[in-house]
């Protein structure tokens, strides 16, 4: 994070406004969470926020960014530019070890394997069983599939590894 500065705001004042800024399909997780904020810098015309979607055609992109933009003239920032960039590709090792808590809390087993649909052992986050199994390879969303525990019984979704 750099230590750059105007007048009113600072790079670490936007990274505090986007820790508020929640993905809409998970809305537990802030898009800092998610780790799809790549970085942000403060040029001439403003502030410069690069973001990576999680998918190329993910349908959350454009909430994220009327999100983002609205979070950031609530606060008084007006001159900003969003570069959307997709290349490298969001992978899920770019999420938080603390978003990846708030998924389990919220009832979506976090990506744990390097393996994008694990066959089982899939952690449940209901009882913490990994007496798991898959049911499908489609969950609630495209970045999700869908788990059962055999211990507990209870369906859930694993946030698919990639």
């Amino acid at each position: 994070m750099v230590m750059t500065s105007t007048t009113q705001h600072t790079v670490e004042f936007i990274y505090a406004i986007l820790e508020t800024v929640a993905d809409p399909e998970v809305p537990v997780l802030s898009i800092l969470d998610l780790g799809i904020v790549r970085d942000v810098q403060l040029k001439d015309d403003g502030f410069h926020i690069i973001i990576t979607p999680t998918y190329s055609g993910c349908p959350a992109t454009e909430m994220i960014q009327l999100q983002i933009r609205m979070a950031l003239l609530e606060n008084g920032i007006q001159h900003f530019q969003i570069e959307h960039r997709l290349s490298p590709a969001w992978t899920t090792d770019w999420m938080t070890e603390a978003g990846k808590q708030k998924l389990q809390a919220y009832g979506i087993a976090p990506p744990e394997k390097k393996f994008a649909i694990p066959e089982d052992g899939v952690t449940c986050p209901q009882c913490h069983s990994t007496n798991t199994r898959l049911v499908s390879a489609f969950g609630s969303t495209a970045c999700k599939a869908l788990y059962q525990c055999s211990d507990c019984k209870e369906p859930f979704d694993y946030f698919k590894c990639h």
